[in-house]
């Protein structure tokens, strides 16, 4: 293969053997662009073929910016599966925590080794890191789609490839990240089963069994990990609050809860109290799980799920979802009049703009609303002066 200098300095025009435009004529094969990109650091060259002239000016960009910044060496990156049993590793350990400087979960950790098994190893597992460009990442993308694949199955699947590149670019391994810049399917958000005050009572009244279970995510908000793993020590009825402190693995059995934001406190409603209180007279032990199998051991989630379906279902009434009862108590709060950022704290969102992000269109306030506020705020600076 021939190789052309390009007028776009530090791309070379790459053309097959047999192309014409290599005796004066014109092109008669489909070339590649090879870009470089020096690092005078080191006095060495990156260099990366590419398809097509777009990518081989975005990578040579992206490249010299990260050379400038310090943070690209030039020595060959490792391969995705070493790098994938590196991760693994360190996230296991503790070594290798989230953005937020969390641990992460045994679920995730297991879901992200899912998805490098399944897809992306016997897809690129043989292949350097710096090797693996967004065109490729994106024939799965659009061969997935093919599959009819969810979109959220998709992006989920991407996941661990996103965070093995994240660390790749902080540790210097590649210049460019090729899980940036994807076009993706969007997910089309469905909105959640939310009942009413008097919906919630009524569902909680028709349950033959499993009330205070279903009452606590209905009037705390608790995930079902936390409710899993939730103890008699954990809950002050003098102080009316509930302490989240740790969550459930059905692997690993009782671990830290979610994150740092996971650890929170949680107001004790009245309408709460009175389900706990009549729990714990019904419990045999005083110590240990509030909602187990025996004080160490936790329910199973499919047995009060199914209990509860049937009975609504026997009932005439539309059931409801562990995890929809935590929508359902974020809905109560925001209708109490709670501010946005306590309503954060007591659902364990990491940001208020998580907290927004899902339930912004329950609050209260719309734009005349908000033009009236604005008005009322500047007429009083007005008379003022």
């Amino acid at each position: 293969m021939s190789a052309k200098r390009n007028k776009n300095t530090g791309i070379e025009i790459r053309h097959s053997t047999g192309c014409q435009s290599r005796s004066g004529g014109r092109c008669t094969c489909e070339p590649r662009y090879r870009a470089e990109a020096f690092s005078a650091r080191e006095g060495r060259k990156l260099r990366q073929t590419f398809r097509t002239l777009g990518e081989a000016k975005a990578w040579r960009a992206d490249a010299q910016g990260a050379i400038r910044r310090g943070t690209i060496s030039a020595a060959a990156s490792p391969l995705l599966e070493v790098a994938a049993t590196a991760w693994l590793a360190g996230a296991r350990a503790g070594a290798i925590r989230n953005r937020s400087g969390d641990v992460y979960k045994p679920s995730v950790i297991r879901g992200y080794e899912q998805s490098l098994r399944l897809r992306l190893l016997p897809e690129f597992g043989k292949v350097q890191l710096k090797d693996i460009r967004r065109a490729d990442v994106q024939a799965l993308v659009d061969r997935m789609l093919l599959e009819d694949h969810h979109a959220s199955t998709i992006r989920n699947t991407l996941m661990p490839l996103r965070t093995i590149y994240r660390r790749a670019l902080v540790r210097g391994d590649v210049a460019v990240n090729p899980t940036v810049g994807l076009e993706l399917p969007a997910v089309r958000g469905t909105r959640d089963r939310i009942a009413s005050p008097e919906e919630a009572r009524e569902l909680l009244a028709a349950l033959p069994k499993e009330q205070p279970l279903w009452a606590t995510a209905m009037y705390s908000g608790l995930r079902l990990g936390e409710l899993l793993a939730l103890e008699w020590d954990a809950i002050d009825f003098e102080r009316s609050l509930i302490n989240v402190r740790r969550s459930w693995d059905q692997e690993a059995g009782p671990i830290t809860t979610k994150s740092r934001a996971g650890l929170r406190v949680v107001p004790l409603a009245n309408i709460l109290r009175a389900y706990l209180l009549e729990q714990r007279l019904a419990c045999p032990w005083r110590e240990g799980l509030v909602f187990g199998r025996s004080s160490e051991r936790p329910f199973l989630p499919n047995t009060p799920n199914n209990r509860a379906q049937r009975a609504w279902k026997a009932a005439g009434m539309r059931s409801i979802g562990l995890h929809e009862c935590r929508h359902t108590f974020a809905s109560f709060m925001i209708a109490a009049g709670v501010n946005p950022k306590a309503l954060s704290t007591y659902m364990g969102h990491s940001s208020v703009t998580i907290t927004f992000d899902r339930y912004g269109h329950l609050m209260p306030g719309n734009e005349a609303e908000a033009a009236q506020l604005l008005d009322d705020f500047l007429d009083g600076w007005s008379e003022a002066g």
